[in-house]
Parts: structure tokens; sequence; C-alpha cells
């Protein structure tokens, strides 16, 4: 991609509002795999099967939040180019809407994930011994869904509004009382991965509250009525289709290398859900150039300033080669000791070892896809997202059919294996994403995109 990777002519200014932006957002986002991770290292000493049955829990619950990430992702790219075209009224509106629709979806998850619960448990390939634990943790933390995607929503409404700062109070402040809570419930009422499971609830509840406060009251400072409007509800529903889409797609290849795990053993789910973990943490804070670039890439072109908008998407895949690199580095450095906060059982860190030099060699890559792909999001650009996506999954479905399958009968290394293979489905992603950004089919100024 040698056009996106030149030296951009405004790179200074550019670094700054990317800095401005990113920085706080970067905070946010690793506190969601930073809790994970919490909640894997206290689950871990309990256990490879309760580690396990968090893995698999936690693949189902992420699948349900992403699966409404376009209430963040759609809201941040609406609001913003709104914002850059000075309509802060409607955007407002836009994200008002989106909270109520956040809340309908929330309620619906709840009443249809509970009484599904062990049939997805079983759906993952959990063992005897890893289920109970899942179908525990999974049934709590279904009640925190509504409340996550208030989150989402009201973090749309800030970010689009150039506003990343509020976003990181409310992130860490939530997060910080969840491992409070998670290591009081767990390790000090011995309450096991149900501890765990109330943690996340009552952060996140606490966390929805104050979104609905901050929202509520920049809503009124715009004169926006704060009842949801069947129109609005339905603009926002009818946007989002196409990152649904996209979202389904991604899930689909997330959930495969999850279940493909469980079924090469308890020790393989157990170092997955580990590099997952660690792998996501990464990924997240690479995800704050790509939420950067939606709220800029959203302005910009709200302004119709296509030159500034080629030259923002220039500095920032370079911020994400950059930052790749690094994470690739530190992970190689890590890599000896990264078992120890999660287990005691030798053979998950033996596994563990060889799969973080798949995550390290990932790391450029994905710097590229996260950056690109919030760029396009943030162009208002989610049909193609979504077809991308979608031919992408078929792609990689072949390969996490056949793996287990090739473990048993040749010297495919299993879990190994499974991680390069998704490597391969993230090297098509940053070359459908890389081909797009170099045209100029998706450069739609004004406030709205048709």
């Amino acid at each position: 991609m040698p056009r996106l990777l030149s030296a951009p002519p405004f790179r200074h200014a550019h670094d700054r509002e990317i800095v401005r932006l990113a920085v706080p957002t970067f905070f946010a986002l690793i506190t969601e795999p930073l809790f994970l991770l919490t909640d894997s290292a206290v689950i871990g000493h309990l256990g490879t099967a309760p580690l396990g049955g968090l893995g698999v829990a936690s693949q189902v619950l992420m699948t349900l939040a992403n699966l409404c990430v376009f209430l963040a992702y759609g809201t941040t790219s609406a609001v913003a180019r709104r914002f850059g075209a000075g309509d802060v009224t409607a955007g407002m509106r836009h994200g008002v809407d989106g909270m109520w629709l956040a809340v309908l979806l929330g309620a619906a998850i709840v009443a249809a994930g509970w009484p599904m619960a062990p049939w997805l448990v079983d759906w993952l390939g959990a063992s005897p011994a890893v289920a109970p634990h899942a179908l525990v943790y999974l049934r709590i933390s279904l009640l925190s869904i509504p409340a996550l995607l208030v989150i989402m929503a009201g973090t749309g409404v800030l970010r689009g509004l150039q506003d990343a700062r509020t976003p990181l109070v409310v992130a860490v402040s939530a997060n910080l009382a969840n491992i409070v809570l998670c290591v009081t419930f767990v390790i000090g009422f011995g309450w096991g991965v149900a501890g765990s499971a109330w943690a996340t609830v009552i952060a996140q509840t606490a966390g929805a509250a104050v979104y609905v406060a901050v929202v509520g009251r920049a809503a009124r400072r715009h004169s926006v009525v704060l009842r949801p409007s069947l129109a609005g509800l339905r603009a926002s529903a009818t946007a989002g289709f196409a990152l649904f889409v996209r979202t389904v797609s991604l899930r689909v290849v997330l959930l495969m290398t999850t279940a493909v795990a469980a079924r090469l053993g308890d020790p393989e789910i157990a170092a997955h859900q580990v590099a997952f973990q660690l792998w996501s943490l990464l990924v997240f804070s690479m995800d704050a150039i790509a939420v950067a670039g939606q709220a800029i890439i959203g302005r910009q072109l709200g302004s119709a300033d296509v030159a500034g908008t080629r030259a923002a998407t220039r500095r920032m895949v370079e911020w994400g080669v950059m930052l790749g690199i690094v994470f690739a580095v530190l992970v190689l450095l890590v890599r000896p000791w990264a078992a120890l906060p999660f287990t005691t059982d030798p053979q998950v860190a033996g596994l563990l070892s060889g799969v973080l030099l798949v995550v390290a060699l990932l790391q450029p890559v994905s710097g590229v896809v996260m950056v690109l792909d919030g760029i396009l999001m943030g162009a208002g650009d989610q049909r193609y997202l979504a077809w991308a996506s979608f031919w992408t999954m078929l792609a990689f479905v072949p390969f996490g059919l056949l793996l287990p399958w090739a473990a048993e009968r040749t010297a495919v290394p299993g879990l190994v294996g499974l991680w390069l293979a998704f490597g391969v489905w993230m090297l098509v992603r940053g070359l459908t994403l890389g081909l797009r950004a170099r045209g100029g089919a998706w450069l739609v100024t004004g406030a709205t995109r048709p």
C-alpha cells in the first residue's frame, strides 16, 4: 500500500489530533480486555476447568455484545459527520435514539439468551468438566448486556462529539470497580465463577448510569427531548444493519476458533482463552487509532475536507504499523513468563508459549487491519465492510472445520495450526481493506451519507 504509507504533508497537525483522541481512547479500550484478563487470572487459580468455562462463556458474551457494536461505531461516524457539518442538534437526536435502541436490544438479548445458554455452551464444545462453570458465568453475566449496550451507544455519542476523555473516565472507573469486586467475590467470599460474573453486572450497570446522566445533560443543552422517536429508532437500526452483517462475519471466525480449541482438549481451550485475551488486549490498544479515525474521518467528510481525509488516513495507517511492531516485540519479550499469572498447569503453559509466537507475528498486520476498518467505518462505508467481512469469513470456515480432523490424523500442530489459520484470515482482511482505501469510492462528503 505505497500510497497509503507515503509521508503526508500535514503530519504534525494530524499527529496532534490523533493523539488527542487516541490516547484517552487507548486507555478506555484496554480496560475491557484488562478486565477480562483479571477475570482469567483470578479464575485461573481455581483450576483448568473454571478457566476453560470462562473462556467459553466470554466468547458467547463478546459475540452478543459485538453483534451490537454498531451502537458505538455507527453512532460515532453519524454524530461526527453532523458535528463536522455544524448540526450538533441532529447528532444528539441520533445519539439519544441510539441509546434507546440499546435498551431494547439488551432486553431482547437477555430474554433470548437465558433459555439458550445451555445450548450455546454445548455448541462451543465445552467438556463435561468445563460446561457447568461456563453456564453459571454466562447466565449471570447476561444480566449486564443491557448496561453494556447503553455504554456502547453513549460512548459513540461522545466520541462523535470529539470527546474521548469522558469515555476514558467511565471505562477506567467501571473496570477498577470490577477488579475490586471480582477479587472480593471470588477469593474473599468464595463464590467462584459466579462471583466474577456478579462483579461484571454491578460494574457495567454503574457505568451505564453515568452515560445516561452525561448524554441526557448534553441533549437538554441542545434542546433535544429524551423520549425515543420511532423514526429515529428505525433509522438507527437500519443504518446499523451492514455493521451487524460485518460483525456477524467476524464473530463467526472468532467463535469457530474457540469451538475448535475446545474440541482439541481442555488444556487447549484454557491456553486459547489466555492467548485470545492477550491478543484482544493488543488489538483493543491499536483500535484506539481506529476509533480516533472514526471521529476524525467522519468530521472531515462532514465538512467536505477530502484532502485532509486522505492525509489523516495515511498517517493513521503508519501509526498502526508502528504500534504493531512495538507490540510484537513486547509479546516476544514476555512470552517465557506469560503463563505465570494465569495457570500452574505445565501443559497449558507449553501450549500458550507456542501460540504466542503466532500472536507476535500478527501484530503489524492487526494494526493495519484495525486502523483501516475504523477509517472506513468513519466514512460510513459499512456496505463494503459487510461484504468484505462476509467473503473472508467464508474463506476461513473450511480451515476451521478441517483442523480438528487434520490434528488427529497428521502432524499438524492443533492449537498453533488454528492460530496460523487465524493469521491467514487476518492477512486476507488487510488485503481487502487496503484495496478499498486506495480507491475513492468511500470518500463521500456531507452531513449524511446516502
